[in-house]
């Protein structure tokens, strides 16, 4: 008898078993016979609510998100129905290399500089002038394994990398050659690039906010390939409009997928549609993790990548 399995969306699953039987997946919906199912899986996309997880059969017992992030999951809900929750930790060096290259477009100026040619306006108007990026301070809000990919990095522009995280990480930091900043305000203060890292939980909502982006020095780039709710969208908004933030990389965003008009206006922000694990073999490698804590969950009752419940 096949395994039922829930998804949020239209997946790319090929076919599967588990303990000698097949998996059957069914995306939930109104009206979606849930009668059986053993897990849900999910993507960084959906927010999973404590309505929806209170609707689910007793036989559900895990959500395996499909992603690294897990903040669109109610995990209080969750934890109160005794239901695992799962991320899915691959993604560390694509979205590296993301974040990186909206350090480089940003300060470079690329969107623009392409806009400018395509527009026919080269030679008749001079190119726009940008910043360097080699040997300028960069700062990383957070340094997981994602932080630390943009550390090794930066490294290779001579940059000198500083990071503020909850707790040191002597070892990676002395590896790569990063200095571990304690207070926030004074990682802002001298950085010329600040790229977000740390995961979006109560404790960092906003943490970059108009006190934050005050402490920031005049002209810095912020870049953002964490999670939309680390920044205070209006105040990120008026502190470019002044000219305090030189320019901005946005990957996620507060409402997504809702990008504020003011984003899309300016110039001096770089758009992307969460698309920092967007890769091909990215995206197979975190539905194949995902399924494997399915299938691992199903035949042993243990899961590889389970998501510590809140506290």
């Amino acid at each position: 008898m096949p395994h039922l399995i829930l998804t949020s969306r239209d997946l790319p699953i090929p076919p599967l078993s588990a303990g000698g039987e097949p998996l059957e997946f069914r995306i939930i919906g109104e009206g979606v016979d849930m009668t059986g199912a053993m897990a849900l899986v999910s993507t960084s996309l959906e927010k999973i609510s404590a309505a929806q997880i209170e609707a689910f059969p007793d036989t559900v017992g895990l959500i395996a998100n499909l992603g690294v992030g897990f903040d669109t999951i109610d995990r209080y809900a969750a934890a109160k129905r005794g239901v695992t929750v799962t991320n899915t930790p691959v993604v560390a060096e694509d979205t590296a290399d993301h974040a990186f290259a909206l350090i480089l477009a940003t300060c470079r100026r690329l969107n623009e500089h392409e806009r400018y040619v395509r527009a026919g306006q080269w030679p008749a108007t001079e190119p726009l002038t940008s910043v360097r990026v080699h040997g300028k301070r960069l700062g990383l809000v957070g340094f997981g394994d994602i932080g630390q990919g943009v550390a090794r990095r930066a490294k290779g522009f001579g940059m000198e990398v500083s990071y503020w995280n909850r707790s040191a990480r002597a070892k990676a930091a002395a590896e790569i050659g990063a200095t571990r900043v304690e207070d926030l305000h004074a990682l802002l203060r001298r950085s010329d690039i600040i790229s977000l890292h740390t995961a979006h939980t109560p404790d960092t909502h906003h943490i970059i906010n108009s006190e934050t982006l005050a402490a920031c020095k005049k002209g810095a780039f912020l870049i953002n390939t964490g999670r939309g709710g680390l920044i205070d969208e209006d105040a990120l908004i008026a502190a470019l409009q002044s000219g305090h933030i030189a320019g901005a990389g946005l990957d996620v965003f507060e409402d997504e997928p809702k990008v504020r008009d003011a984003f899309i206006a300016m110039e001096n922000v770089v758009l992307t549609p969460h698309a920092a694990a967007l890769t091909h073999e990215c995206r197979m490698e975190i539905v194949m993790r995902g399924l494997m804590n399915v299938i691992k969950f199903i035949e042993t009752g243990e899961v590889m990548d389970e998501v510590p419940a809140p506290a």
